[in-house]
């Protein structure tokens, strides 16, 4: 870690005083006990610290990458997260790449996650120490990479388990048709043998190298600089619709073999082999992140089961403990809000980084193939959704905190800044061959976000009892400092005093927690947020203002509405678009305490707050800018610049964070 990040790390900090909840080790009444009971790292702070990572990181393990011409691995990933420059595709014939690529600031803590599903299926095919390599579809996958990008993935991962749609009734046997991964597993490609043993075989040895690149960067020293998590990417997609969860691992504690979705084809059937391989093994934990609800084509949040069955409490607790965290925003867009319907209508940033399709495969071939986005397929309607289970189930199959991350294909964890984004291959634009001619990747996709953890020291325990409490929050890509509190007794004065934080958890609930019964008419939130500070070559803009979400059911349904807490979001921030410098002011930090007017006792609720930047040039503008594209004439515009001037995507982007949400309900103790 440099010295210049070590010193813009701890002016943060210094900077946000009692905001930040610096202290020493010994804590006043109330604050939070050690995770493990005692301290193990230097920087330890029993007021916890916001640690900055990623935790969707794809590398040559990876089918699509690596069909894609990545060659960096979870090594390199690694050094890359700590602030080493990488070399990334395209290569010349010496194998020299023709792009390089650097943070501008360190990550504190990154898992590797690969796809599981074909971790045996590409290490055959490019490694000819494996009869398998002269197999006819490995031959296919050499000589036409990208078609077999397609080809592999939907005979693995797309085209089974149709019975993920709703069945008429009167062909439920469709259901229980074994070929199509109904009540068993998803048959491999012939070259994996009888069962898929080869290709189970083989996936091991990927599987024990993301391990051993675990092992070797998670700094269990003092210093505490990095921490690493053993992880993968469970990839459901039937029909491109996607079911994908990011599995992570608390310990080094692993099955010998990451479950896939060919063998366990649907999320609960990955639960429970988790379950048996490693909820019963000491020192083994986990839990799943889905991601990319916005491309689910209306599954993610399902309410009932693919036989037509509403969810039962068990299977609602289950998904609840399971997977506490949703990504709500990652290099394939975000999946806060859709804002279509309803008061999510009124809410002009629902059409933030906003992907105009719902299915990824489908948008390939033209977006009326896709189908426009589906509201139910947004966080925001599944929070809303996740109460009204509550009430009759008696437990919430939707009670997501927020984290970001990056879905990088390069291996570049944290690469999530708009300036001198180079793609994040994928399901984005690739380089295999020869450096992009104009624009590097699909112009409706990003840069990504990041997760941030408020935890009591950079550790692996530490950072994953954050997590599995729900005490983080996402960001577009930078990194603000924001903490959210909210109680019943928080004090109205709260910003102006020097113990916001010790207080916050002394009188209230952090981020990810629950609400106790109301011992006041009205409960009371304080939200701090430190402005991200940037980087020489990382640039950051100014805060503009803080809101805080709400939604709530009753009687007459789910509703929703976004309140003004701090800041001004008509502080005439604005951003010359022929050469990208922004003007107007803004704000360093900001701080609330609202108290919620509408409040009724009576009613479930959740309350999440969103930390709003001023405009800035958005990854592409700063690209076509440099290029000196101009959109005047746009038949004279070359077709791989063409994307500069599609008017459909905006030319700026607020960037901005999101809390995990607080929840009440009626009668809780």
């Amino acid at each position: 870690m440099s010295v210049r990040y070590i010193t813009i790390r701890f002016a943060v900090l210094l900077a946000m005083g009692p905001l930040a909840g610096c202290s020493d080790s010994t804590s006043p009444t109330g604050t939070p006990p050690p995770p493990g009971g005692e301290a193990r790292c230097i920087g330890y702070n029993a007021l916890r610290n916001p640690y900055f990572g990623d935790l969707h990181v794809h590398t040559r393990y990876s089918l699509d990458a690596n069909t894609q011409g990545t060659i960096v691995g979870p090594h390199e990933a690694y050094r890359f997260a700590l602030g080493e420059r990488l070399g990334i595709q395209p290569y010349d014939e010496n194998g020299e790449p023709l792009r390089t690529t650097q943070l501008a600031r360190p990550l504190d803590f990154a898992a590797v996650t690969d796809h599981a599903e074909l971790f045996g299926e590409t290490e055959i095919c490019t490694n000819p120490d494996y009869l398998g390599y002269y197999a006819p579809e490995c031959i296919l996958y050499r000589s036409f990479p990208e078609q077999s990008f397609l080809i592999f993935n939907l005979a693995a991962v797309g085209l089974p388990e149709l019975p993920q749609f709703p069945v008429p009734p009167d062909i439920t046997l469709i259901s229980d048709l074994p070929i199509i991964g109904a009540n068993g597993s998803i048959p491999r490609l012939p070259y994996c043998g009888l069962g898929g043993e080869i290709c189970l075989d083989a996936a091991a040895t990927p599987w024990q190298d993301i391990q051993l690149a675990a092992a070797t960067f998670n700094d269990v020293t003092d210093d505490c600089r990095f921490t690493t998590f053993v992880g993968y990417e469970w990839t459901g997609a039937p029909m491109s619709n996607n079911l994908h969860r990011n599995v992570i691992f608390r310990s080094e504690v692993v099955p010998a073999i990451p479950p896939a979705y060919q063998e366990y084809p649907r999320p609960e059937l990955l639960w429970q082999a988790l379950d048996e391989q490693c909820g019963q093994v000491a020192g083994c934990d986990y839990l799943t992140i889905p991601h990319n609800s916005n491309l689910s084509g209306g599954l993610m949040f399902e309410t009932r089961d693919r036989f037509g069955d509403d969810y039962t409490r068990a299977f609602a607790q289950a998904r609840q403990d399971n997977e506490p965290l949703a990504e709500i925003y990652q290099h394939k867009g975000q999946s806060e809000c859709l804002g279509t319907v309803g008061a999510g209508a009124n809410d002009e940033l629902c059409g933030f980084e906003l992907l105009p399709y719902r299915n990824f495969i489908g948008s390939q071939v033209s977006p009326e193939f896709s189908g426009a986005p589906l509201e139910q397929d947004f966080l925001r309607n599944a929070l809303a959704e996740g109460l009204a289970l509550e009430r009759t189930l008696g437990a919430n199959p939707f009670k997501y905190g927020f984290v970001g991350s990056s879905d990088t294909h390069l291996g570049t964890p944290g690469l999530t800044s708009e300036a001198a984004y180079p793609g994040h291959g994928g399901a984005g634009g690739g380089a295999r061959n020869e450096l992009p001619a104009g624009l590097p990747d699909l112009v409706e996709n990003s840069p990504g976000g990041l997760a941030v953890v408020w935890a009591e020291e950079n550790t692996r325990d530490a950072l994953f009892a954050a997590l599995r409490r729900r005490e983080a929050y996402a960001t577009s890509g930078h990194r603000p400092v924001v903490r959210f509190f909210g109680g019943w007794t928080l004090p109205p004065d709260l910003c102006a005093r020097g113990d916001l934080v010790e207080t916050g958890y002394a009188q209230g609930v952090p981020m990810g927690g629950d609400l106790s019964s109301p011992t006041a008419a009205r409960p009371r939130f304080a939200v701090s947020a430190l402005r991200d500070p940037g980087a020489p070559g990382d640039p950051a803009e100014p805060l503009q203002r803080i809101q805080i979400v709400k939604g709530w059911v009753d009687a007459d349904g789910r509703h929703e509405r976004v309140y003004e807490v701090a800041g001004d979001p008509d502080n005439g921030a604005s951003v010359n678009l022929a050469n990208c410098e922004t003007s107007g002011n803004g704000f360093s930090s900001l701080c609330a305490v609202w108290e919620d007017p509408d409040f009724d006792p009576a009613q479930s609720a959740f309350w999440y707050a969103r930390v709003v930047d001023n405009p800035g040039c958005r990854w592409a503008t700063r690209q076509c800018v440099a290029a000196g594209i101009d959109c005047s004439d746009p038949d004279a515009v070359p077709e791989e610049w063409a994307g500069c001037c599609d008017a459909d995507y905006p030319r700026t982007v607020q960037e901005r964070a999101w809390t995990s949400p607080i929840w009440y309900a009626p009668g809780t103790d």
